[in-house]
C-alpha cells in the first residue's frame, strides 16, 4: 500500500509540471501584447516598455520560467499589477467563501445523490426511478446560473428565507448566518453535479445488483438494507468515486459563476475581475490554485480505489 501511494505521489510531478508551464505560458502567448493592453491606449512607449520589464516579458522564457517556478515553490505568486499587493495575499482573503461553498456543495451533492441513486436502482422501472430520472435530466440541462437566479428568484425574494446575496464569515459561535448565505448558491451549484452521480450511481448499482453474490445473499434471506449499502454500494464504489473526482473540475468552473449570481467576494469573483483587467499574476496564481487542487482531488480519488476495491493496483 505504502508503495503505491508512493508511485501515485510521483507520478503527479510530471502533471503539475506540465500544469505549471502551460499556465506560465498564458502570458506569452495571450492575444496581442500583454503589456500595450495592460497599459491601455493612452500610455506612451516608455510605459508599454516600463510594464513589459515588470512582468520580465523582456527576459527569455526559459530563464523567467525557472524564476517563476522558484518563486512559486517558496508560496510567491507574484504581485498584483493594479493593486500592488501580494497575489498570495488576496487569494487567502478570499479562499474562504469559495472554501465554503465548494465543501458544502460537495457535502450536499454526495448526500443527497448518492441515495436518490440507490433508490432509482433499487425501484428500477418504477415511478420513483423516472421521477429520479427526470429529476437528474433537469438539473443536468439547466446552466447553473438559471438555476442561480430561480432560487434567487423564489426562496430569497418571495419567500424571504434567505439572503439574496452576499456572504458572512463562519463563525463557531454561531455559524447560522453563514449557513443561511450559502444554502441557495450550493443548491444552485450542486444540482448539476447531483444529477451526475445520481445517474452513475443508478447506473452502477444496476449492474452490481445483477451478480450473482447479490442473489446468493438474497436466498440466503440477508433484509435489502445491508444488501444495497454494504454488499452492492462498496462494490460500485469506484466509478461513483471516479465521477466525482472528474466532476471537480466542473464544480470549480460553476464555483465562478455562482460567485458571480450570488455576489460572493471568493476566488472566482477576483479571477473574473484580473480577467477584466488583465491582471495576469492574478489570473497565473488563481489558475495554478485551482489546478494544482484538481491534480490533488484527482490524486486523492486515485488512493480511494485500494480502499474500496483492494485488487487495484498499479
Amino acid at each position: 500500500m505504502f508503495a503505491y501511494i508512493v508511485r501515485r505521489v510521483i507520478a503527479t510531478i510530471p502533471v503539475v509540471a506540465i500544469v505549471a508551464l502551460f499556465i506560465f505560458s498564458l502570458l506569452y502567448f495571450a492575444p496581442g501584447d500583454p503589456a500595450a493592453i495592460i497599459a491601455g491606449d493612452q500610455a506612451t512607449p516608455a510605459d508599454v516598455e516600463r510594464i513589459r520589464a515588470s512582468l520580465g516579458l523582456d527576459r527569455p522564457f526559459v530563464v523567467r520560467f525557472v524564476e517563476w517556478s522558484w518563486q512559486v515553490m517558496q508560496g510567491n505568486l507574484g504581485v498584483s499589477i493594479f493593486t500592488n499587493l501580494p497575489v498570495s495575499k488576496m487569494i487567502a482573503q478570499r479562499i474562504e467563501p469559495s472554501l465554503s461553498l465548494m465543501l458544502l456543495t460537495l457535502t450536499f451533492a454526495i448526500s443527497v445523490a448518492v441515495p436518490l441513486g440507490v433508490l432509482a436502482a433499487w425501484k428500477h422501472g418504477t415511478w420513483i426511478d423516472r421521477v429520479v430520472m427526470m429529476f437528474a435530466v433537469f438539473f443536468f440541462s439547466v446552466p447553473v446560473f438559471v438555476v442561480g437566479y430561480l432560487l434567487a428568484y423564489t426562496f430569497a425574494l418571495q419567500l424571504d428565507w434567505f439572503p439574496v446575496q452576499g456572504y458572512t464569515p463562519f463563525s463557531i459561535s454561531d455559524p447560522l448566518p453563514w449557513l443561511r448565505n450559502l444554502v441557495l448558491p450550493a443548491a444552485a451549484l450542486g444540482g448539476a453535479f447531483v444529477a451526475l452521480i445520481a445517474r452513475i450511481t443508478r447506473a452502477t448499482m444496476l449492474e452490481v445488483l445483477s451478480q450473482d453474490y447479490i442473489r446468493t445473499a438474497r436466498a440466503k434471506g440477508v433484509s435489502q438494507r445491508p444488501i444495497l449499502f454494504m454488499h452492492a454500494l462498496k462494490n460500485a464504489a469506484v466509478p461513483i468515486v471516479t465521477i466525482i473526482g472528474i466532476g471537480f473540475a466542473g464544480l470549480i468552473g460553476g464555483a465562478v459563476v455562482t460567485e458571480s449570481v450570488f455576489a460572493i467576494p471568493g476566488v472566482g469573483r477576483l479571477v473574473v475581475d484580473a480577467i477584466l483587467r488583465r491582471d495576469y499574476p492574478i489570473i497565473q496564481g488563481v489558475v495554478l490554485m485551482l489546478s494544482f487542487t484538481y491534480v490533488l482531488v484527482n490524486l486523492c480519488v486515485d488512493l480511494l480505489y485500494t480502499l474500496f476495491d483492494p485488487r487495484i493496483r498499479y
